[in-house]
C-alpha cells in the first residue's frame, strides 16, 4: 500500500467537502443571507481571520468543515439587525439553490474530474488485443478447483531460471514485445483481445502469421501455439475452474494499462460513457448493495460493496502501489475520487434530516403548503415547520448513520477489500 496515494486521497476529499461548503457559502451570500463562518476541520480553532462578517479559519480535526448560515431554522437565536438576513425568512427557491449547492458542486466535480482525465490521460481499452510482455516460461496446466497441489505444481521454477515442468514462451521466441496491438492472424481482422484468445486456443500446433501494431507500422510474425490444458472460457470474461481442457498457447496476455489518447472533441463521448459508468455503479450501491452491510466482517466480503474513507483510502493506496504506468495509476485514481464525488453528492439528497436532502424536503413542504393555504386566502405570514416535532426523527436518523459508518470503519480496518479481491 502506498502512502503517497492516502495522502492524495486525503486531500482530495477534504477539497471536495470545501468546495461543497464553498457552495452553500457563495450562493447564501449571492442572497443575501449572512455566513458568519467558514471553516474546514473541526474542534478547537488552529487558525482563524475575519474578513468582512465572515471568519474563515481552520480547526484542528480535518475531517470535513462547515460555513454557518444564520437562522438556518426559527429555532435558531439571532442577533439584533440580523432578523431579514436569515436562511429559513428567505423564498423557497434562494433556499433551495443554496441547499442543493453543496451536492451540485460534487456533481460539477465528478464531471470536471472525468473529463480532464479523459482528455489528459486517455480512456482505458479493456477490450483491445494490446499485448503485454511475453512470459519466459508457458505453464502445461493449470490447477482445477480444490487441487491442494496447485501451486508447487503448476508454478514451479527452477534456481536456474529454466522453466521447469513448463514449455518455453512461443510468443517471446516470435519476437513479440509490449505494447504491439494485434490486427490480423492468418489474414483474419482482430478487434478484441477475446478473438485473439479464441484463435490462438484453437490453433495448437499450426502456424499463426500475427499482424502486430508496433510504434506505428504493422509487422507480421509467426508463432504456433502449443498444446497445454486451460479452463473452457463460459463468456468473455469467465471461465470454468472445475475442469481443463486442450487448446492452444503462446504466453502472452493483454496489457490492461494502455490508453487510448483522445482529442477535445471526442473527450466529450467518452466522458459521457465513463460518467454512464460510474453513475450505473453509484446506482447498484445505493440500490443493491445497502443490503451487503450485515456481511462486510465476514469471509467472503463483496469487493464492490459498501466501503467507508478508511476503505476508500486504502483502496487508493493500492491503486498508487501498482506496477503500472502512472498515467493509469492517476486515471484509476481521478475516478475513485469522482465515484465518490458523485456518491456523496447523491447521498446527501436523500430526504432525511439533517442530510440538505432533508433541510430541501422541509423547503418544498412548506413551499407547497403555503401555495394551497394562500389559494384558499390566507394572506399571513409562511408559517414554518416546527423543527422541535423533528428532533426525535433528525437524531435517530444521525444515530443511524454514526453506527454504519463506525460499523464500516470497524470492517475497513480488520476485513479490508482489496484489490483484485
Amino acid at each position: 500500500m502506498n502512502a503517497l496515494g492516502i495522502l492524495a486521497f486525503a486531500v482530495a476529499m477534504l477539497l471536495s467537502i470545501m468546495l461543497h461548503e464553498a457552495g452553500h457559502f457563495l450562493t447564501a451570500r449571492h442572497y443575501g443571507m449572512k455566513a458568519t463562518q467558514f471553516f474546514v476541520g473541526f474542534g478547537p480553532t488552529i487558525w482563524s481571520r475575519t474578513k468582512g462578517e465572515t471568519e474563515y479559519g481552520v480547526k484542528a480535526v480535518p475531517l470535513g468543515g462547515f460555513v454557518k448560515i444564520i437562522g438556518m431554522t426559527p429555532l435558531e437565536p439571532v442577533e439584533p439587525g440580523d432578523e431579514d438576513r436569515v436562511f429559513y425568512k428567505r423564498k423557497t427557491w434562494p433556499r433551495f439553490v443554496v441547499l442543493v449547492a453543496g451536492s451540485t458542486v460534487h456533481f460539477l466535480i465528478c464531471l470536471v474530474l472525468i473529463f480532464l482525465a479523459v482528455l489528459t490521460l486517455g480512456v482505458p481499452q479493456p477490450s483491445a488485443p494490446i499485448l503485454s510482455k511475453p512470459a519466459d516460461c508457458v505453464p502445461l496446466s493449470v490447477p482445477l478447483k480444490g487441487d491442494s497441489a496447485s501451486s508447487a505444481k503448476f508454478s514451479s521454477v527452477d534456481s536456474s531460471g529454466q522453466c521447469a515442468g513448463r514449455a518455453a514462451g512461443q510468443a517471446k521466441a516470435a519476437k513479440f514485445q509490449t505494447g504491439d496491438r494485434v490486427v490480423s492472424v492468418n489474414g483474419t481482422k482482430i478487434d478484441t483481445y477475446t478473438q485473439l484468445t479464441t484463435v490462438v486456443r484453437a490453433n495448437a500446433g499450426h502456424d499463426l502469421a500475427v499482424v502486430v501494431l508496433r510504434h506505428g507500422k504493422d509487422v507480421t510474425l509467426h508463432v504456433t501455439p502449443i498444446p497445454v490444458e486451460r479452463y473452457p472460457l463460459t463468456g468473455a470474461n469467465s471461465v470454468d475452474t472445475t475442469k481443463a481442457v486442450p487448446v492452444g498457447a503462446i504466453g502472452i496476455t493483454q496489457d490492461p494499462t494502455v490508453l487510448k489518447h483522445v482529442g477535445i472533441v471526442d473527450a466529450v463521448p467518452e466522458t459521457g460513457r465513463q460518467l454512464s459508468t460510474i453513475v450505473s455503479g453509484t446506482w447498484t450501491t445505493i440500490t443493491t448493495k445497502l443490503g451487503s452491510i450485515a456481511g462486510i466482517y465476514g469471509p467472503n466480503r463483496d469487493p464492490n460493496g459498501l466501503v467507508g474513507l478508511v476503505g476508500a483510502g486504502r483502496i487508493s493506496g493500492e491503486v498508487f502501489a501498482l506496477p503500472v504506468p502512472f498515467s493509469y495509476t492517476l486515471l484509476n485514481f481521478l475516478f475513485i475520487i469522482a465515484s465518490l464525488n458523485l456518491f456523496v453528492g447523491v447521498f446527501n439528497l436523500l430526504p432525511l434530516l439533517p442530510l440538505d436532502g432533508g433541510h430541501i424536503a422541509v423547503v418544498f413542504f412548506e413551499g407547497v403548503r403555503d401555495r394551497i393555504k394562500r389559494a384558499r386566502g390566507y394572506v399571513g405570514d409562511v408559517i414554518h415547520v416546527d423543527y422541535n416535532k423533528l428532533m426525535p426523527l433528525t437524531f435517530a436518523v444521525v444515530a443511524l448513520f454514526v453506527t454504519a459508518t463506525v460499523w464500516i470503519l470497524g470492517a475497513d480496518i480488520v476485513n479490508p477489500i482489496k484489490l483484485g479481491q
